[in-house]
């Protein structure tokens, strides 16, 4: 724009020269007055008219022309002035418009300095974990962060903007969104062998799962047996299909050689989480045999509880399954409800690769799951369990040969009821918050004795009851005539938590507890 301005004032200054050059071969290009006449005579009359009284007529045209002259010259520099006046006019409204322009570039540089030092001072959105990225370590709860976007400095042609709309402007340089984080990927590890009936586990795990991406189905098979592979290579790329590659028989004690299938289990666990871990890269994993059938809400239960196993130390695993979990032991109405449990549950459950890197090192050679019921590997901590199983087995067939599973494994209820538990609180489930409700909850519930629970008790209502076991033995026979699960491990009944196990009986909630006051599980319990 100056330079514009600059031209327009050179431009009038060069009109100014050339009239008045113009003006001299004008009057440098007129015939000499002394002359007039001679060749003829330039003007009507010739040189017969110019001829009569010559020298009279010499002096007055002289003087004439002068008069002629110096009018002309007047009216050309009346000209000139108006037009030194107009060019003077422009350039003092010039002037002034670049004076205030000034001032407006000005004022935005100081709006734009202030912005960026409250930008500047303004704290940082929190980010996600580092390991709740989907991309190597492919973790993260599912959660929400307000993120703060300024835009970029006023370019050249902004800072010229009227005022109002440059406030205007600023306002809207600030947006408040919120940005989904990125979720944790949570694979699902499928343990098979022999079983051609992993299809049906695999039908509904395919069926329920609500994203390949975010639930990666790995599927890895022991054994060698072919029809079984041919089935679930059968579902192509909806699953990953890996082989343990040693399938030679384990060295073991002459008195063990009757359980080479645990040992053979416990070997292809290794495997199967190394490969998760070390060669998937993945930084949690979900375990099914390939005889487990998964409720609707499977993958919204393990991806709902995933931040509370992440964030909580006294926790060290998630399973979808309640070992008291047969359809008279459990509300149908209190589907959403979920426990702590001291007792390692398995049966399809979650845990951390932070876990396995402690286990790993120690893995056992047999007998796995009651090896992690040990107090040296499970050091005091905790599962979440549900009130009604989110897995049930269909699996006879095994190297258990059937134990538990007509007596109680078969009686198992799955949960048909979608629970939208990414939409609850679960922070209930922490230990502070959890242990204090809890405890207060069973041990202010009636003391009664469990004639009144049965068939012609006194009772009315649904309770909550507590009815209290003072030893090993007295646990025993109380848990069989009410029908839940008598085993412990370790000391630690299955379900239990701190000695307590809640089920229903009869349509009331019963808690069979220790005395109030306890503190510790005695192993000899066993």
């Amino acid at each position: 724009m100056v330079r514009k301005k600059g031209s327009l004032i050179l431009c009038g200054a060069f009109l100014f020269v050339a009239w008045n050059a113009l003006l001299l071969l004008y009057l440098w290009g007129r015939p000499p007055i002394g002359r007039l006449g001679e060749g003829g005579g330039a003007e009507p009359g010739g040189k017969e008219e110019w001829g009569m009284g010559k020298g009279k007529v010499d002096q007055v045209n002289l003087a004439g022309e002068v008069i002629r002259l110096a009018e002309e010259v007047e009216i050309q520099l009346e000209t000139q002035k108006k037009l030194l006046k107009q060019i003077e006019s422009h350039r003092s409204l010039w002037a002034q418009q670049k004076d205030v322009e000034k001032r407006e570039t000005d004022g935005t540089k100081e709006e734009q300095k202030e912005e960026d030092n409250n930008t500047n001072q303004s704290p940082e959105p929190s980010l996600p974990p580092k390991d709740n990225l989907i991309h190597e370590d492919q973790t993260e709860a599912k959660t929400t962060v307000n993120v703060i976007l300024t835009a970029a400095p006023y370019s050249k042609s902004e800072q010229k903007q009227d005022p109002d709309i440059k406030e205007q402007t600023a306002q809207n340089s600030k947006l408040e969104v919120t940005v989904a984080s990125p979720q944790v990927v949570i694979p699902i590890l499928v343990i098979a062998c022999d079983r051609v009936t992993v299809r049906r586990s695999l039908d509904r795990l395919i069926q329920y799962r609500p994203s390949a991406e975010l639930y990666p189905i790995i599927v890895s098979q022991d054994c060698g047996h072919a029809e079984t592979a041919r089935v679930i290579d059968s579902y192509g790329d909806q699953v990953t299909h890996i082989s343990q590659p040693d399938l030679s028989d384990i060295r073991v004690r002459p008195e063990h050689r009757k359980f080479q299938g645990y040992y053979k289990i416990a070997r292809h666990y290794r495997w199967a989480l190394n490969q998760v871990f070390n060669t998937f890269s993945h930084s949690t994993v979900v375990i099914v045999e390939d005889d487990l059938e998964v409720a609707p809400d499977f993958f919204e239960y393990f991806r709902a509880l995933y931040p509370i196993l992440h964030s909580d130390p006294t926790l060290w695993c998630v399973s979808a399954w309640n070992d008291n979990g047969r359809d008279a032991l459990v509300d149908p109405g209190k589907a959403d409800l979920l426990y702590r449990t001291d007792f390692f549950p398995g049966l399809g459950w979650m845990l951390l690769k932070d876990l396995w890197d402690e286990l790993e090192p120690k893995w056992p050679s047999a007998f796995w799951d009651d090896w992690m019921r040990q107090p040296e590997q499970r050091k005091d901590r905790s599962c979440i369990r549900p009130e009604i199983s989110r897995t049930i087995t269909f699996g006879r067939k095994g190297v258990s040969l059937g134990q538990f599973f007509d007596q109680y494994l078969r009686y198992i209820k799955l949960n048909t009821d979608f629970v939208p538990f990414t939409k609850q609180d679960l922070s209930y489930l922490l230990k502070e918050k959890y242990d204090e409700t809890f405890i207060k909850e069973v041990y202010s519930a009636p003391l009664v004795k469990i004639e009144d629970l049965q068939q012609g008790g006194s009772l009315r209502g649904t309770g909550p009851y507590r009815v209290q076991y003072s030893s090993r033995d007295s646990f025993k026979v109380f848990a069989r005539n009410l029908g839940v699960m008598d085993d412990l491990k370790s000391g630690v009944p299955r379900t239990g938590y701190r000695g307590i196990v809640s089920f229903l009986s009869r349509g009331r909630r019963v808690f069979l507890a220790p005395p109030e006051g306890w503190t510790h599980y005695d192993v000899s319990w066993s």
